[in-house]
């Protein structure tokens, strides 16, 4: 089986996804480090299980889709090493180690569920490789191919905007980065914002900072400028203030986890940014695959569990000096400790609609059901 190409992104106007199988490198799967952008474009080659485990862990790679399709083939590098009469259960050890990296972001267990349930079906231990790396093929196509549709569904409540703006541009804000950074290709919050620049509707996107890790400001914010949609970065806190005074129109989201019955877990600070877009009657939606729907789930709040990060992230902000050296400064007293929710739970209360591959729906458990159950290995 080949590899389907959905690339469409672009880094200084060549095509990218955000992971891929080296076409000179046998068993070898690339990704751009994130953790390096917006200074440095650096591609780290990922070989064995510890080195997807790391990626993952250390935020070399993030975001819900990307984090599945990189476990998906990190599953691939277990089989490639698994021999012996220990083979499955070097595999099974793989998995969950794999699993344990992100807590939050559900896309990473389904992903490996699915190599698991995949597996349990061969009839041979030289189905495996064969198997697996069919699995994660496919899922990387699919989130390509959900982002795409999703950026399809959001384009119309785009245009909507426009039209009754007479063709002012449609202000957008954004929060941390649901890019195709974040994803295999496109992105969920931002596919709609691509479609709509494509379609020539004049758009102009607030990117929040994303404090502690500044994913706004690194990520998105550098996507955006390599596609050249119009955009301002701003502080985290200026998103009420916008709104307030009439300059924001919409509100688009990603998520990490979606309960069941709507409630919608994403980048710390989301939740804000929801209160204050209810308080001025603002669209607040949510866009995700339907792979990061968990139907196992009911209220966000209570059963969500939210990651905490180390308090260095806090801290201390890396970024580049005017002499071109990245460096890391602390900007709190020595002794100052920190705490650090890489997450919180918007209710679904907060949100206008959720948007994924299959349509357009309602917060709340009847509208998911109906949309998403049957679907998706639901």
């Amino acid at each position: 089986m080949g590899i389907v190409h959905f690339y469409e992104m672009r880094i200084h106007g060549q095509s990218y996804r955000t992971i891929w199988e080296a076409p000179d490198k046998p068993g070898v799967v690339q990704v751009i480090h994130q953790g390096r952008l917006p200074h440095v474009l650096e591609i780290l080659d990922l070989i064995t299980v510890e080195d997807f485990r790391c990626a993952i862990a250390e935020m070399q790679i993030r975001g819900a889709g990307l984090i599945g399709a990189t476990a998906a083939y990190g599953m691939v590098a277990a089989v490639r090493r698994a021999t012996g009469q220990d083979a499955l259960a070097s595999i099974q050890q793989a998995a969950a180690t794999l699993i344990q990296t992100r807590p939050t972001a559900v896309n990473l267990a389904w992903a490996v569920q699915q190599q698991l349930k995949a597996l349990s079906a061969c009839t041979s231990h030289t189905d495996w490789l064969e198997t697996t790396l069919r699995v994660a093929r496919k899922i990387a196509d699919d989130d390509a191919n959900a982002c795409k549709r999703i950026g399809e569904l959001t384009l119309p409540l785009i245009q909507k905007i426009s039209a009754a703006k007479k063709g002012q541009p449609v202000n957008i804000l954004t929060h941390c980065n649901a890019g195709w950074l974040a994803f295999v290709d496109y992105g969920t919050a931002t596919a709609g914002l691509y479609a709509a620049h494509e379609a020539g509707i004049p758009v102009h996107v607030w990117v929040d900072e994303t404090r502690p890790r500044n994913q706004g400001a690194s990520l998105t914010a550098w996507e955006l400028s390599e596609q050249g949609v119009p955009h301002h970065l701003i502080a985290d806190n200026t998103g009420g203030h916008l709104m307030q005074h009439g300059m924001v129109d919409l509100v688009i989201v990603g998520a990490d986890r979606v309960t069941r019955r709507g409630d919608a877990a994403n980048k710390i600070g989301t939740y804000l940014k929801a209160l204050a877009a209810k308080d001025n009657n603002i669209p607040f939606y949510v866009a995700l695959p339907s792979s990061t729907f968990d139907i196992s789930m009911a209220d966000g709040v209570a059963e969500i569990p939210v990651e905490e990060r180390g308090s260095e992230e806090v801290r201390h902000m890396t970024g580049m000096t005017d002499d071109g050296k990245l460096t890391s400064v602390r900007i709190c007293p020595e002794n100052t400790p920190a705490c650090n929710y890489g997450f919180d739970v918007t209710p679904a209360r907060l949100i206008t609609g959720l948007i994924c591959e299959h349509g357009i729906c309602a917060a709340n458990e009847d509208s998911i059901t109906a949309l998403v159950c049957g679907k998706q290995g639901f």
